[in-house]
């Protein structure tokens, strides 16, 4: 599924206007971007996102076996709350 057909499920789902969901989630996006380098954010229920700092370090290029450095790098990361993955581990009736 592409961003289109995501706004498209989700606009047939809540009744709205593809564009009123494009801003919505062109809304979340931004508030993400702006808060988590400053704290965590918690969604009860559905999950968390947060930003983890990673160290500088030193791998291999896979071609050559050289050895290269790895500049420290912050990862934007989504983790999804337990009761939101339960929907996916349920038995099947």
């Amino acid at each position: 599924m592409n961003k289109q057909e995501f706004l498209s499920a989700i606009a047939q789902q809540a009744g709205k206007s593809v564009s009123e969901v494009s801003s919505v989630l062109d809304a979340m996006e931004e508030v993400i971007i702006i808060t988590i380098p400053k704290e965590k954010i918690q969604l009860s229920g559905y999950g968390s996102y947060e930003l983890r700092k990673k160290a500088a370090r030193e791998g291999r290029n896979p071609a050559t076996g050289e050895t290269i450095k790895i500049a420290a790098s912050n990862d934007p990361v989504f983790k999804f709350g337990k009761s939101f993955k339960e929907n996916f581990n349920k038995p099947k009736k």
